[in-house]
């Protein structure tokens, strides 16, 4: 099913605040299936949209149409007997959400949320979930030039859900596959669990 938010995206190049994006939610399949480096590819050929995020030193990027919105921390239930990078449930407008975090997700240290770390709401085929990161840089739009696949000599897990590096002057980004990424999070477990939590 589709659907299209009323608030629109922020304006590329300018900095991300705590605002919905317009997303259309992709259908639902039974897993996600392996994306290439050009699904990234606007409708014209010639550019793509991504927001950029960080964890740590490292800036990552996820196509803006999985994007539903960025909100701030706040009070998160724990679901027992989930992985250990899901750190529960939200109650977002009457919708429980699932929350992963992607530094536990990644193999980071933990770090203690501040000022600059957000929530990412995801429309992942179907499945809305969202996760940590520390912070949201803005929203890029990339030309194919600019877009390489993975190297081949990356290696584990990780070939299986970068889609890609993104280079823009002297910056670096990592573009993920985050329905692939979320694959085996388990997030049945949870799919009907209510939640004490507030927006």
């Amino acid at each position: 099913m589709t659907a299209t938010l009323s608030t629109t995206t922020a304006n590329p190049g300018q900095p991300v605040q705590a605002t919905t994006a317009v997303a259309t939610p992709p259908e639902s399949p039974a897993s996600a299936p392996p994306r290439s480096v050009g699904t990234l590819i606007g409708k014209d050929g010639r550019t793509s949209q991504v927001v950029s995020f960080r964890l740590g030193d490292e800036e990552y990027g996820v196509d803006i149409m999985t994007v539903q919105e960025i909100i701030l921390v706040g009070c998160i239930t724990q679901v027992p007997e989930v992985p250990e990078h899901v750190l529960g449930v939200i109650n977002l407008r009457g919708n429980v959400i699932p929350i992963l975090n992607l530094r536990r997700r990644f193999g980071l240290p933990e770090r203690a949320a501040n000022e600059a770390t957000r929530i990412v709401v995801m429309n992942l085929h179907g499945r809305t979930v969202g996760v940590v990161v520390d912070g949201v840089s803005e929203v890029l739009r990339l030309t194919p030039e600019e877009i390489s696949p993975p190297p081949a000599s990356l290696a584990g897990v990780g070939k299986d859900y970068v889609l890609g590096l993104a280079r823009r002057k002297d910056r670096l980004l990592i573009l993920l596959d985050m329905a692939r990424l979320l694959i085996g999070s388990d997030l049945s477990r949870i799919d009907h669990q209510g939640t004490g939590g507030k927006e």
